[in-house]
């Protein structure tokens, strides 16, 4: 069970704004860049992620039928700002693992109380 659509509203209004001064420093966080898929209109996401090398991965504490989410796959590619820099990845994809393996072990405890069983996971372009 992702989080409320309700939440989401107000985080989009309220909360992102907010952490997204800090979202692209902040350990464990990043801001996904990306353009609507309709309106062409820039958007800027802090979400949770996390870096494996060359993958990164994003937990989809929404679920995968966000707008962000949505642009982001039809786009093919995106940018994060992370640790103070920008990240161009491309070839996202929506995977499911309930265990959240992939993340930290404090945020894979968070995500299974959460009932987040679903990531998107991208690569660094060459």
């Amino acid at each position: 069970m992702a989080l409320p659509r309700a939440l989401g509203k107000f985080n989009r209004q309220v909360t992102n704004p907010v952490t997204s001064v800090f979202a692209g420093h902040a350990p464990g966080m990043g801001i996904v860049v990306h353009k609507g898929r309709k309106s062409g209109r820039g958007y800027r996401t802090p979400v949770l992620m996390f870096a494996d090398g060359h993958e990164y991965r994003i937990a989809l504490t929404y679920g995968r039928d966000v707008d962000w989410v949505k642009n982001v796959l039809a786009a093919g590619d995106f940018t994060v700002e992370t640790h103070g820099q920008t990240v161009a990845l491309t070839d996202p994809l929506i995977r499911h693992d309930a265990a959240a393996s992939w993340a930290p072990l404090v945020i894979r405890q968070a995500l299974i109380g959460m009932s987040v069983p679903y990531f998107l996971e991208a690569r660094t372009v060459d």
